[in-house]
């Protein structure tokens, strides 16, 4: 069997495959409850033949919104919008469904992308006021966000807590909490971000001190059997930031609390970054990690080839692959993987037929 499509176990999760679909932002929710637009695009994502379904980034709270058009879990309101939306997902579907749960930090308060994503001042009437580990903003001339207190981080830790409990209450497979791409957490972990002289900064062990405290906080509110995970950025691919060595000690600390898995992405917390975009070019920074923990470790990035995928597993250079804007562009990715690969995926009986006759077998029932 290909190794992209043998079973593996994260935490007391099975997934059937190696696939994951990643957290992509849709900008499309309305007060920070889910629309039908998030019931069709996790729908057709649902039955795509993935190994699990990743909700993009969830706020904690109004304020970590990166927009206000982002998806949030904070209120009886937004709880019950994102159950109406996965009710009808999981009608039809049997894919493990994961949230990634997010506070944006100095990054939130931004426009849509396709309204440019500039940050909005707390005046605009979509804008508020931010909050950070340090009063720096992201880019020359934006609004600072507000340095937190010890009464902000403890808003924020229940908020996290809180988030967690309602993911438990909605039946969601597993939590992933965001400590990448310069937001919030990311921005305590970060000495660029990060010039605080108390407790929670200056030193790798402080910097490290509230990302910890927030994974203990979901680890708590979670059902104990169902998998928490963290996704990390590996580098800031500036001089003098985070980087992959430090990405390997702050695994290593997630995984004696008891995270599940990892998954190493990269960049996003300061503009000066200079990133080598090509195929694969976070590989290396997964395999920094993975040489350090035993947990499963997830790569992302450009993995666009269903034999790229695989020699990156062959290689154990990662346990897992991740596809985000390949799955938008192509969300029967997994199929078309599995017929170059000579493996099978699940879909639904509906679509059986669809199976092109010289592909041999490749699509199983899914039973929902």
């Amino acid at each position: 069997m290909a190794k992209l499509f043998e079973p593996i176990a994260i935490g007391g999760l099975r997934l059937a495959n190696r696939i994951v679909i990643a957290p992509m932002c849709q900008y499309s929710a309305e007060d920070g409850a889910m629309t039908d637009w998030h019931q069709m695009h996790l729908g057709q994502l649902a039955m795509s033949g993935a190994g699990a379904l990743t909700i993009e980034a969830t706020a904690v709270s109004p304020e970590g919104r990166i927009t206000y058009g982002d998806v949030g879990l904070y209120d009886d309101h937004t709880e019950d919008a994102m159950r109406q939306a996965l009710q009808s997902v999981r009608r039809w579907s049997d894919m493990p469904l994961v949230i990634q749960l997010a506070h944006a930090g100095r990054k939130a308060s931004c426009a849509k992308p396709w309204d440019g994503g500039a940050q909005l001042a707390p005046g605009d009437a979509n804008g508020w006021q931010t909050v950070a580990p340090s009063a720096l903003a992201f880019e020359e001339g934006e609004n600072p966000p507000a340095a937190l207190d010890r009464a902000g981080l403890d808003r924020i830790l229940a908020a996290f807590s809180e988030a967690a409990q309602r993911s438990g209450r909605l039946g969601l497979d597993a939590i992933q909490i965001h400590a990448a791409h310069g937001y919030l957490l990311h921005e305590f972990l970060s000495p660029l971000s990060n010039n605080r002289t108390d407790e929670y900064g200056g030193s790798l062990e402080n910097r490290m001190r509230f990302p910890l405290e927030v994974f203990d906080a979901v680890r708590a509110a979670f059902p104990a059997d169902k998998p928490v995970t963290v996704r990390v950025s590996g580098t800031d691919w500036v001089e003098g930031g985070w980087t992959a060595e430090e990405t390997a000690i702050f695994a290593q600390k997630l995984e004696a609390r008891g995270c599940d898995a990892i998954h190493v992405s990269s960049g996003g917390l300061d503009p000066r970054q200079d990133i080598p975009v090509g195929p694969g070019y976070q590989v290396p920074l997964a395999r920094t990690v993975k040489d350090a923990v035993t947990m499963p470790v997830i790569t992302v990035g450009l993995i666009t080839d269903p034999q790229q995928a695989e020699q990156i597993l062959v290689s154990e250079d990662a346990d897992m692959i991740a596809i985000a804007r390949t799955v938008l562009w192509d969300p029967r990715w997994p199929w078309h993987a599995a017929a170059a690969l000579g493996a099978s995926v699940k879909a639904p009986p509906q679509y059986l037929r669809s199976e092109p006759h010289e592909a041999g077998r490749i699509l199983e029932e899914m039973k929902p």
